[in-house]
């Protein structure tokens, strides 16, 4: 019974991946992989593009087939024509003989290889310059077997990883001295503007080709293929196509060109709406009037204006923010974001706007003025920087223990109080913080650390990527972008002058940050009440829906309210709060092929709602379960129905045991809304670390949040008990 459920599961799945449109019959359905650039991949206007669509769309118009050509994934693909729900199979799909048990294939159309690639400059042009060297690889690939097979005759080392991009990232930070992939995917990074050389002929492994399901009635299309196809290599057909997309001047899907100050290219949207950090000084970060400022904002509104297109801007957070554009809730991003190998393959970047420095900071006075000094001593870093690698790296070597730390404020005042003997973070933002009042000093000179670039999801706005670069480039001739820089990210104490960052209230008090802050305080504890209200308001209904299940008579409904209350109280909220927020519209998004955002606050109170629904079916239960059991057999004994003696004996009874356990419930989903910020929405608490990045004044901050939620959950306290003694 089992497997026939998942047999027509899966078989359903196939179909709605397969046929997202409905084919007609005399229409050839063609399946192929996802995304395996340069032969299939989605392009920036939405369509899949790539060898295998071209050589299909040829052959197709040469054999007169009426087609319909889908991309649900290879292994899908694979089991589509399998079943019966596709046709045919184009997906860079390597002619093995297991596989033609199952295939007829066509004539080949691709000689696959795989290659030895170093970055540009690194001179190995045969295996016996490998000796002593460390070759990388992805594991389970064909690559590996080659090289396995080769070590002991070459003498390198192998070093395997599951991806190519952190292959690549291993490749560019020199921790390998060379790689090795398939030929065409290592040619197509190059024609992206990957720094990388092929100096040596590769090694032969296969051969793609066009196939159908053996014995099906698509036989005959292999015939006319491989007639197209011979004919497309005749009069030049094919080498046109290959040399497209595996040139070494393809350079029609790259964004790495350098903008033009005098163009404007043409906006596709009315507006586009940009999302970037809410915290990250002087990048971006809240004013004293409540409004977002800082280098990023200034110069994105600067090119926008220049190149004439209109942009709204919000500001969740910088996990928020990359998880809104991978989602398709925002156009793009600008949060001083560095430009890496690893965020290459999921965003497009701009041209870079600013290069960044990372910078050694102590308290002023310290002995510490050389890396050497750091020996036994503790370094603070915020995890997942290129300040944290960079200490990683030279840990051993100087002879310091690293400490990491999830956002600045903490890390600073680590350093401030004395837990940490020094700390690393990006020059511009240190400046800033000194500027602010920090008593640190920097006596090291800085290390370079990349490039911060604009992002937009990789396929997606192409034409946003180029408004901002022909902007950018605007802004750099007419002077407008050296006099942002003068602004906000020089770092000589010069610079204050003409920095707009200062409060216009002292806020190195108590009275100082509420007289400057409340209002932003109070907009954030209206959302805060908000959100706590009416998500359990909903959870209210779902946990008493659900606890009365799980005391009904029927089993099947008891079971239904257990797996409920198992499967949402044993995942975390945040998980919940993200999957919702972020997992529902990327899946929504791979199914239907539209964006379909979801507001933060509501996905916040559907997280909530879940979360604490949960809990209160439990409470119902035991309410219900606390009241003598004798009582409903003696109602039921006299006569009375279930429902009416659980509404008249049972559940009166089980009100005054349950409420204040209510209560509590709500105090806690009061405490939850803290948890929620996580996908940016702008709460009390995630108001409190946004002043924090303007002012550094995190003890104060924090204690006035603390003394906020203590009052409003002394009062709901207070409340409870009045409300229990009337009951009583």
């Amino acid at each position: 019974m089992k497997k026939t459920i998942k047999a027509t599961l899966f078989a359903l799945m196939s179909v709605f991946m397969v046929f997202g449109a409905k084919v007609s019959a005399d229409t050839i359905s063609i399946v192929s992989d996802t995304a395996y650039a340069p032969f299939e991949f989605k392009d920036s206007d939405q369509v899949y593009k790539g060898i295998d669509v071209d050589i299909i769309q040829e052959v197709a118009k040469r054999a007169g087939w009426d087609y319909k050509m889908t991309f649900p994934g290879f292994d899908a693909a694979v089991n589509a024509v399998q079943s019966g729900q596709a046709d045919a199979l184009m997906a860079g799909t390597t002619v093995t003989e297991a596989r033609k048990k199952v295939f007829t294939f066509s004539d080949t159309y691709y000689d696959t290889s795989i290659v030895i690639y170093t970055k540009k400059g690194t001179k190995i042009s045969k295996y016996s310059q490998l000796k002593g060297k460390t070759v990388g690889v992805k594991n389970g690939t064909a690559a590996q077997s080659f090289l396995e097979d080769n070590k002991k005759k070459y003498g390198y080392t192998i070093k395997t990883f599951d991806t190519s991009d952190l292959m690549n990232n291993s490749l560019d930070s020199g921790s390998i001295d060379a790689a090795m992939d398939d030929e065409p995917v290592v040619k197509y990074a190059i024609s992206q503007g990957k720094d990388y050389a092929i100096n040596m002929d590769g090694e032969s492994v296969g051969s793609f080709a066009f196939g159908v399901k053996k014995g099906s009635k698509y036989e005959y299309l292999i015939e006319e293929f491989n007639t197209a196809l011979a004919a497309m290599k005749s009069d030049g057909t094919y080498d046109q196509i290959m040399n497209k997309w595996l040139g070494s001047d393809a350079t029609e899907t790259s964004a790495s060109a350098t903008g033009d100050a005098s163009a404007k290219a043409t906006p596709k949207k009315t507006t586009y709406k940009i999302v970037s950090d809410s915290s990250f000084a002087p990048f971006e970060y809240q004013n004293s009037s409540n409004k977002y400022t800082g280098f990023d904002m200034e110069l994105i509104k600067a090119i926008a204006k220049q190149q004439g297109f209109n942009i709204t801007i919000s500001n969740p957070g910088f996990d928020a923010a990359l998880n809104a554009v991978q989602s398709g809730q925002a156009d793009g991003v600008i949060a001083g974001m560095t430009i890496t190998d690893a965020r290459k393959d999921i965003f497009t970047f701009s041209d870079p706007y600013y290069t960044s420095n990372i910078i050694l900071a102590v308290k002023k006075g310290s002995s510490i003025k050389s890396y050497e000094n750091l020996k036994g001593k503790t370094v603070g870093a915020k995890n997942g920087t290129a300040s944290y690698t960079w200490l990683e790296e030279n840990a051993n070597k100087y002879g310091f223990e690293v400490r990491a730390f999830d956002e600045a404020s903490s890390m600073y005042d680590s350093l401030n109080s004395g837990s940490i003997d020094a700390l690393m973070d990006d020059e511009a933002v240190l400046a800033y913080a000194i500027k602010q009042g920090r008593n640190f000093e920097t006596p090291i000179k800085g290390e370079a650390s990349g490039d911060v670039g604009f992002a937009v999801k990789k396929g997606t706005n192409a034409e946003l990527i180029e408004m901002f670069n022909n902007g950018l480039a605007a802004l750099k001739k007419n002077g407008q972008y050296d006099k942002l820089v003068k602004k906000y990210l020089t770092t000589t104490d010069s610079s204050s002058s003409s920095s707009s960052t200062s409060s216009t209230v002292d806020e190195t008090s108590v009275w100082g940050l509420l007289k400057n802050n409340y209002k932003q305080l109070l907009q954030g504890l209206w959302t805060t009440i908000s959100l706590t209200l009416i998500s359990f308001a909903i959870a209210m209904v779902i946990g008493i829906f659900f606890g009365m299940l799980s005391v009904a008579p029927n089993s099947i409904l008891r079971a239904i309210a257990a797996i409920f209350v198992d499967v949402v109280r044993g995942i975390p909220l945040m998980i919940v709060a993200a999957f919702i927020f972020w997992g529902i519209p990327n899946l929504i998004e791979q199914l239907t092929g539209h964006q379909s955002p979801i507001n933060d606050f509501v996905a916040a109170t559907i997280a909530l709602s879940l979360n604490a629904g949960a809990y209160i079916a439990e409470i119902v239960r035991g309410g219900i379960e606390a009241v003598p059991k004798g009582q409903m057999e003696a109602s039921r004994s006299l006569g009375i129905s279930y429902g009416k003696t659980m509404r008249k004996v049972i559940l009166p009874q089980a009100v005054r045991l349950m409420l204040p356990n209510f209560i509590n419930q709500f105090v806690i989903s009061l405490k939850d809304t803290t948890i929620v910020s996580a996908i940016g929405l702008v709460e009390l608490f995630q108001t409190g670390k946004i002043i924090i990045a303007r002012n550094y004044q995190s003890f104060r901050m924090y204690a006035i949040l603390a003394v906020i939620y203590l009052v409003m959950i002394t009062l709901l306290t207070r409340l409870a008990k009045r409300l229990e003694k009337r009951l009583n």
